[in-house]
């Protein structure tokens, strides 16, 4: 196997035909200059493939001179529909409020999130991106998180966005109705939460520690 992570990353730029959205920049920089930095290639994929859409609430005016180079892979991804799961090591679903969008029911991230549990790859996410976990079945027609203790976006996390009444669903609720043991901890402080293969952080200051953590467990793979 390739040692190289699949990053996923959302392609919707609006929701409820409102509100501009799409991937928070922080959620995909951060990990992806950590999985890099420790001799892992990475690959971005989303629904649509192409370039990202940034939620422009994550631009800063004084990105980190680090982040040169890194942002690469979002410029041009590749569509889901051609991603091969059999060469990567592990996933990591990236956040952003457009991954609420185009997450949920969506056949082709559900086939590749069923080879890596099978496979008992690692499967990391941040924030808004376990919204890609919701009625996901795994091998055995069981929903993909069901008894595993997950976190993400908090409904107080969302509450205080302001956007309660804008998103299709509270994350929170749809993973818990799930059957997932979620795990929050403080709002908007770094908190990541293992279930071996799951490797999930509440919010975007989670995640460096939640690639981090990820590492930790491709090391023992």
């Amino acid at each position: 196997m390739d040692k190289k992570i699949l990053m996923i990353v959302t392609s919707a730029d609006q929701m409820g035909g409102e509100h501009d959205t799409g991937l928070w920049l922080q959620e995909f920089v951060e990990p992806s200059t950590e999985f890099r930095e420790a001799g892992y290639e990475v690959v971005a994929a989303s629904p649509k493939g192409g370039r990202a859409p940034i939620d422009p609430n994550s631009y800063s005016n004084e990105l980190p001179r680090v982040w040169d180079g890194v942002m690469e892979p979002i410029h041009d991804m590749v569509p889901l529909s051609e991603v091969d799961p059999t060469t990567y090591a592990g996933i990591f679903l990236c956040g952003g409020h457009g991954t609420m969008v185009d997450f949920p029911e969506n056949k082709q991230l559900e086939e590749l999130l069923r080879h890596f549990l099978t496979e008992q790859k690692v499967i990391g996410s941040v924030c808004h991106g376990p919204a890609g976990f919701i009625g996901v079945k795994d091998h055995n027609g069981r929903p993909l998180v069901e008894g595993k203790k997950i976190t993400g976006f908090t409904n107080e996390e969302e509450d205080q966005t302001g956007l309660t009444s804008a998103v299709p669903f509270l994350l929170e609720d749809k993973l818990k109705e799930d059957g997932a043991e979620f795990d929050s901890g403080e709002a908007y402080k770094d908190h990541v939460v293992v279930d071996d293969p799951f490797v999930t952080g509440q919010n975007p200051q989670s995640s460096l520690s939640t690639a981090q953590k990820m590492l930790e467990l491709l090391k023992n793979r």
